[in-house]
């Protein structure tokens, strides 16, 4: 048996009251002057971060007028926007607004302040806020019906156990994930750099050659979603993915493609199928000279530079002629087989890898959220007289 299950046994062996959090705790109402806060302690909506990830420091501080104070202890939960579950455990003095709810414990004998957190962090929770939310485009939590949520209030020693257990499970989660992310981040350094050298060593005797005389360049056509009949075809506008499918094609078969403007300005892509090209570059390789899937890795190696050329403030772009004067290593096509061959078998092994280690970050977190949640669903006391199954 664990401590847990022990404690229950002894201090609580019937259930556990559940009470709600309008009962247990209350809405900062002290206010205080806007020049007492910083961008470490103030608290707006925008600088707690979703998923229960806590807060960054803020881009925007208020300099004048009075403000909500918080206190160390305190549960903050973004009301704006609920779905985005945006919460932390104050461990510091500061301000915030009315776009936060501020959670003050009124009596810490009875529950303690990371118990609270624990289970305002629970899936039920904010199931709960988002269920009660108001408004459709910039939806915002009912701080009434936030109140009337019922939470389990077990003795403090058993809500000691819980929080020293999350506790535990949460910084070995941290550290997984964060082992993960590092790895996940020096797979893709080292992606980029074995397709680098793949391409600049190809021996003294490979000449350069500009990329207007390698490829035939043509721009996309303008096209509207609203315009267009919907169906299988994929409509590239610059980025990894299509933007969505019409009924007609614009180009049929290997080309590589460079969008044109917006963020994504300079984005390489490669394709072998029917599809529509519209903001952005499309380069037909010289197969007399280059492969088409080469010339791709032979940009996709210059990525960061393709993006550097944007130009313009608004919305900036990529121009044709500075695209077209780029300046290419070209080995002979059997050379160029052979890169492409292993550039195309290490670039399946490391999308297999990419994409298995944010499944295996996204699973941890998942464990955890199942983990917690069963921790805090207690048995409930029934009300005396009660004796119902």
């Amino acid at each position: 048996m664990s401590r847990l299950d022990e404690l229950i046994q002894e201090l609580c062996p019937n259930g556990v009251k559940y009470e709600k959090l309008g009962d247990i705790a209350s809405y900062s109402n002290i206010r205080i002057n806007a020049l007492e806060v910083d961008q470490d302690n103030y608290i707006g909506v925008d600088n707690l971060l979703p998923e229960k990830q806590g807060k960054t420091i803020a881009a925007y501080v208020p300099t004048e007028g009075s403000i909500i104070k918080y206190e160390t202890g305190d549960v903050l939960i973004g009301n704006i926007r609920p779905y985005l579950k945006k919460i932390w455990l104050a461990d510091r003095d500061g301000g915030t607004n009315g776009d936060v709810l501020t959670l003050q414990i009124k009596d810490r004998v009875k529950i303690s302040p990371k118990y609270l957190y624990y289970v305002l962090s629970s899936e039920d929770f904010f199931y709960y806020d988002v269920a009660n939310s108001k408004g459709a485009k910039m939806p915002r939590g009912n701080k009434e019906m936030v109140l009337k949520f019922r939470i389990p209030v077990p003795p403090l020693p058993v809500q000691e156990e819980v929080v020293r257990i999350l506790d535990t499970f949460t910084e070995l989660t941290t550290e997984l994930t964060t082992e993960l992310t590092t790895e996940l981040t020096a797979r893709k350094k080292q992606y980029e750099y074995y397709r680098f050298t793949f391409l600049e060593n190809t021996g003294n005797s490979a000449p350069k050659m500009q990329l207007k005389d390698l490829a035939r360049v043509f721009r996309g056509e303008g096209i509207t979603r609203k315009g267009s009949i919907a169906g299988n075809i994929p409509v590239i506008l610059g980025g990894q993915e299509p933007a969505y499918y019409i009924n007609k094609a614009n180009h049929n078969g290997e080309v590589v493609v460079v969008s044109r403007s917006g963020a994504s300005a300079g984005f390489v892509s490669y394709w072998n199928e029917a599809i529509f090209i519209t903001d952005g570059f499309g380069f037909e390789a010289d197969e007399n000279v280059i492969r088409p899937k080469y010339l791709y890795y032979a940009l996709k190696a210059r990525q960061n530079n393709l993006h550097q050329m944007k130009r313009g403030a608004g919305i900036p772009h990529v121009n044709r002629k500075m695209l077209e004067e780029i300046w290419l290593l070209v080995p002979d096509l059997k050379e160029q087989d052979r890169i492409v061959r292993m550039l195309d078998e290490f670039d399946e092994l490391n999308t297999n890898m990419l994409s298995g280690l944010p499944a295996e970050i996204s699973a941890r977190q998942k464990q955890y959220e199942y983990y917690r949640d069963k921790l805090l669903d207690f048995k409930e006391l029934k009300p005396e007289g009660d004796d119902t199954n």
